[in-house]
C-alpha cells in the first residue's frame, strides 16, 4: 500500500468526495501513483482525513466507475493496470474518447474557439509532462546515430511553442520521432557546433549590440552557412503566486531578504537575460536568496513556485499561465530556430517548418499567451 496524500479544504466549493476523487487522480497523472500501487482501504483513508466511510466510499465509487482504480475483494483498491494491456486497452480509448468529446462539446458551449481550446489543452500536458518528469534529460544524442532512425535533434531553449509545434507534428505523423534537448540556447549553439542537433531554439540578448541572436549565431558558428526561422516573439517577466502575496513589484525586489529565488541553469537565454538586467541596476547576484538554484525549463521554474519552494522566478507568461500564476510583464524577445543550411533544405525538416508558416498553428500559439506571431516563419540566411 502507497502513502497517499490527500489534503482537504473545508471552505472549498467542491464536496469533499470531489476533492478526494480529483488529488488521486492529481497523484495518478504526476506518476507519484502508478499502474498496481494499492491505495489505502475506506475505513484508514477515513480515519486519516477525518471523514465519513461513506464520502470515501463514493470518491472510490467515482473513480472505479471512470476506470482510474479497480477494487477487488480481498485486494481492495488499486490503481488501474497499464493501458497497454489488450484487455482494457478498447475500453480505456473509447472513455478517452468519450471524456475529450464532452469535454469539446462542453468548452464550445461556453464560448471557446477551437484555437483557444487546442492551446489550453497544450499548456496543461505540458505542464503536467513536467510534473511527471523526475530528473532533467541532460544527455544529447549522437546525430550521426539518430539521423538513421530518422529522428528530428532539437536542442536549445525551453519554449511551450515550440512544443505545440512538435505536438502538432506528431499529430500530423504518427511515425515522426523528435528528440527535445533542454540544454539552454547556449546548449543549443554547441549541439549545433557538434554536430548533435539538426536545429537549435534561442533567444539571446547580446549586451553590447541589443540584437537578439544573431551576433552569437556568428561568433559560435562562424563557417556555417544558417537559416534562421522567426518562430515567435515572446514575453518575459516575474512569476509568483495568484494574489502577489509578496508583493512583488520588479527585479529590484529579488534582493529583498523575504524574497526566494529560482533561476534557470547557466547558458539559458533567461539567465542571460537576467544578468544583463541585474548589471543594468547595479544589483549582485550574491545578494538574491536562491540565485544559485537552478531549473531546466520555465514550467519547472513555475512548478517551483506553485510547489512552495521559491516565491518568485522570471520566465515566458505561457508557462505563468498554465501553472496558474500571477504575471508581471517585463521584457519582450525574439525566439529563433537556427538550422544549418544542409538540414534547412533536408526532407526530414520540412514537414516540421511547414507546419511554422501555417495559420492554423500561429492562432493556437496566439491563444496561448505572451506571443506575437506576426514574423512567425520569416527567414534569414547567415
Amino acid at each position: 500500500m502507497v502513502n497517499t496524500t490527500v489534503v482537504l479544504d473545508p471552505h472549498a466549493e467542491s464536496p469533499i468526495y470531489k476533492q478526494i476523487v480529483e488529488q488521486i487522480k492529481k497523484s495518478i497523472a504526476a506518476d507519484h501513483l502508478k499502474p498496481g500501487d494499492h491505495l489505502p482501504t475506506i475505513k484508514q483513508m477515513a480515519s486519516a482525513l477525518g471523514v465519513n466511510q461513506n464520502t470515501v466510499a463514493r470518491a472510490f465509487l467515482e473513480l472505479g466507475q471512470e476506470g482510474v482504480i479497480i477494487t477487488q475483494r480481498r485486494r481492495g483498491s488499486i490503481v488501474a493496470i497499464d493501458s497497454n494491456d489488450p484487455s482494457v486497452s478498447f475500453t480505456r480509448q473509447k472513455r478517452l474518447s468519450d471524456i475529450i468529446g464532452t469535454s469539446i462539446i462542453r468548452l464550445l458551449s461556453l464560448g471557446y474557439g477551437a484555437e483557444e481550446i487546442e492551446a489550453g489543452f497544450h499548456l496543461q500536458l505540458a505542464r503536467w509532462r513536467e510534473e511527471r518528469q523526475k530528473t532533467p534529460d541532460k544527455v544529447m544524442r549522437s546525430l550521426r546515430a539518430d539521423a538513421r532512425r530518422r529522428i528530428i535533434c532539437i536542442a536549445g531553449s525551453h519554449d511551450l511553442a515550440l512544443n505545440i509545434l512538435t505536438n502538432t507534428l506528431k499529430k500530423r505523423d504518427n511515425k515522426a520521432e523528435i528528440q527535445v534537448t533542454n540544454v539552454g540556447s547556449l546548449g543549443g549553439l554547441i549541439a549545433l557546433q557538434e554536430g548533435h542537433a539538426h536545429l537549435a531554439g534561442i533567444h539571446l540578448l547580446d549586451e553590447e549590440t541589443g540584437e537578439y541572436n544573431f551576433p552569437y549565431i556568428k561568433r559560435i558558428l562562424p563557417n556555417t552557412e544558417i537559416a534562421v526561422v522567426h518562430l515567435v516573439d515572446r514575453i518575459q517577466g516575474l512569476m509568483f503566486l495568484s494574489g502577489n502575496p509578496k508583493q512583488i513589484k520588479g527585479i529590484a525586489d529579488l534582493t529583498r531578504p523575504d524574497i526566494t529565488f529560482i533561476n534557470r541553469q547557466k547558458g539559458a537565454g533567461t539567465r542571460v537575460l537576467l544578468d544583463i538586467n541585474l548589471r543594468r541596476l547595479g544589483i549582485s547576484a550574491s545578494g538574491i536568496n536562491g540565485y544559485q538554484r537552478e531549473v531546466d525549463t520555465h514550467l519547472a521554474a513555475g512548478l517551483n513556485v506553485v510547489h512552495g519552494e521559491s516565491d518568485v522566478t522570471l520566465g515566458i507568461e505561457a508557462a505563468a499561465r498554465s501553472c496558474n500564476l500571477d504575471f508581471l510583464p517585463l521584457f519582450r524577445e525574439r525566439y529563433d530556430l537556427v538550422i544549418p543550411m544542409c538540414n534547412y533544405r533536408s526532407r526530414l525538416l520540412a514537414p516540421l517548418l511547414n507546419i511554422v508558416i501555417n495559420e492554423e498553428f500561429r492562432s493556437v500559439i496566439n491563444e496561448a499567451g505572451g506571443y506575437d506571431t506576426t514574423e512567425t516563419g520569416a527567414v534569414t540566411f547567415l
